[in-house]
């Protein structure tokens, strides 16, 4: 069993002490939270129980720590992928739900996996999850101030669970100030993809991972026969020319786990019940 999260890029608090250890903390306690939720569960209920506790806090980008778009509404979107069963759903566009990873899970069980807008909002209301405000004051003061943030903030984790299957879930409150209607990489198989072989979340620019078709690339090249470090180095290659800002982080069904970035700096920690890891 392991397990692996990350909580997007370092934007306007990227040179802040204290956010930066507030950050560390928070990773540690939720990856080893959700370690001992693994024991007992699928990876599939690990990485949605994962993405909900970094949904939860407002220190990162998801949840009810998202990002305001240009209208000063908040839209987020998340998506859950079961390499075990190739199913993915996922919902865009989101609007005041405190989890949107867990409204993405319930339609696991639909023939319309993905929703959008205002169906997926409406959705969530019909299935008991009820009106949520995520605006936290910081937000609204970076909004007011016109204080745009580098857009690079996602969460997502990827876990193996005791039977060896693999499952990702990424979840992100957009790159703020965006035009609504905007899509990001989240709920799309270039920023979530898992299959029996090996999962990956991304975070960063969703225009750059999504030209990139970042994770489902490293997914197919690893089920190919590529190593996981083979398969990230390509795609991390592909990504250069145009400069493309993307974090990721993965597991494959030989228990390798990897992490990396084209641009400073991903915030991440690992776990796999002896060995943690966090960023520096």
């Amino acid at each position: 069993m392991k397990l692996i999260i990350h909580g997007g890029f370092f934007s306007e608090s990227s040179t802040n002490s204290e956010t930066k250890v507030a950050k560390q903390k928070a990773l540690e306690r939720i990856i080893k939270d959700s370690y001992v939720f693994l024991k007992t569960h699928s990876a599939v209920a690990t990485v949605v129980y994962a993405v909900s506790l970094l949904e939860d806090d407002e220190l990162f980008n998801a949840g009810i720590g998202s990002q305001i778009q240009s209208d000063g509404k908040i839209r987020m979107s998340a998506a859950v992928m079961d390499g075990a069963t190739q199913k993915m759903s996922g919902v865009i566009n989101i609007e005041e739900v405190k989890n949107p990873v867990q409204v993405a899970q319930m339609l696991m069980e639909y023939d319309d996996r993905v929703l959008g807008g205002s169906g997926a909002t409406d959705f969530a209301r019909e299935k008991g999850f009820g009106v949520f405000s995520t605006e936290i004051p910081q937000r609204r003061a970076e909004y007011e101030a016109k204080l745009k943030s580098m857009g690079t903030g996602t969460v997502g984790c990827v876990a193996v669970d005791s039977n060896g299957a693999i499952a990702a879930a990424t979840s992100t409150g957009g790159k703020g100030f965006e035009i609504p209607g905007r899509i990001s990489d989240s709920a799309t198989v270039a920023g979530n993809y898992a299959n029996a072989f090996c999962g990956v979340s991304l975070t960063g620019v969703g225009e750059d991972i999504v030209s990139n078709a970042t994770a489902a690339k490293i997914v197919t090249r690893v089920t190919d026969g590529f190593t996981l470090q083979e398969a990230f180095t390509k795609a991390f290659n592909e990504l250069k020319p145009y400069d493309g800002f993307a974090g990721a982080i993965a597991i494959d069904n030989q228990g390798n786990m990897l992490h990396q970035d084209s641009h400073p700096t991903m915030v991440f920690a690992s776990f796999d019940g002896d060995k943690f890891e966090v960023f520096k």
